[in-house]
Order: C-alpha cells, then structure tokens, then sequence
C-alpha cells in the first residue's frame, strides 16, 4: 500500500496524486527523511537540506511543510500548521536557491505523534508572486494550491514526530 495512503496524508493533506518528481529531504546528521520515519524534535531543530528533482533549473517549484494533527491528533483544531514554505525553487536545485516565504519553525509535538509532511509543487507559470500566510495555523494546503494555481502535488514525503519522551505508534483506524 502507498505510504501516503497507509498515513492518511492523502485525504487529509492533499488528494490522491502521481509523483513525477524526486523530492530529497535529510536532516543535521544525513538523516533522510523516508514515509513512515519517526523522528524526535531534537533530531528537526535545523531546517533540513532539501534536494528537488526536475528537468531543468527553469522549472520552479514550492514546498510546503505543514503538520496536519496539530495540536494532537485526537483534536487536530490547528489543522493544517505551517512549519515552512519556500517558493521558486529551481528545478535540479534545493530549498536553499529559493525564496523562503515562511522561516522554518521545528516541529515541537505535546501530545500524540504528528505527522509532518513535506508537499512538493510545480509552479504553472514560472517565477511567481506568492504572499506569505498571515498566520501559520489553520493553514490549507489544497486552498493554498489552488489560490496560486499550482495544480496537483508532484511529490511529498512525510515522517511521524512526537515529544522527546513520547513513544509507541499511530492507532490506525
């Protein structure tokens, strides 16, 4: 089964789509984020290195980093929060040759492990104007997709974070 699917990001975070595109992430130590990875706040303090796919440095693309359960999973009331959003990434390239539109804010869970998810968009018309979000909670990454025409995601990658005493797994219903 897809990962995204087994995780509930399809559904939650964006609709069912076909990556086409190889989207990197790793953090401080090389630790590379994989579907279904789990990770404590101390391992995510630093923005990590992200690596983006693509034909060619001409394509841009957007990231957005958001985690849907926030904040708990029981009473995701802040759904979607954004960690992080860079835009006009070239293609070949990494978040570093792009525009930072929301700084980076490490994943700090209290309750119940949180899934963060990495979601990979192919921005239609090149270079774009794009407007930071007044507030990080409460964000829509559809919305958000759709207000800037950026179409379907072409890639994403997500990993499960919870407190640094926290353990055990996600019930799956």
């Amino acid at each position: 089964m897809d990962p995204l699917t087994l995780g509930r990001l399809l559904g939650d975070v964006v609709d069912p789509f076909t990556s086409s595109v190889s989207l990197r992430i790793a953090y401080n130590n090389n630790s590379e984020v994989v579907n279904c990875s789990d990770f404590k706040p101390s391992q995510i303090t630093k923005q990590p290195r992200v690596d983006v796919g693509g034909d060619d440095f001409r394509t841009f693309y957007t990231l957005i980093m958001v985690d849907p359960d926030a904040p708990s999973p029981t009473n995701p009331n802040m759904r979607e929060y954004l960690h992080w959003l860079v835009i006009n990434i070239p293609g070949t390239t990494g978040a570093s040759f792009g525009q930072e539109i929301m700084k980076y804010e490490s994943p700090e869970p209290t309750a119940g492990i949180h899934r963060i998810v990495f979601v990979l968009y192919k921005q239609m018309v090149g270079r774009q104007l794009i407007h930071a979000p007044t507030w990080r909670n409460n964000f829509n990454t559809r919305d958000f997709a759709q207000v800037y025409n950026l179409g379907s995601p072409v890639a994403a990658v997500y990993f499960n974070c919870h407190r640094e005493s926290g353990c055990g797994g996600r019930r799956m219903i």
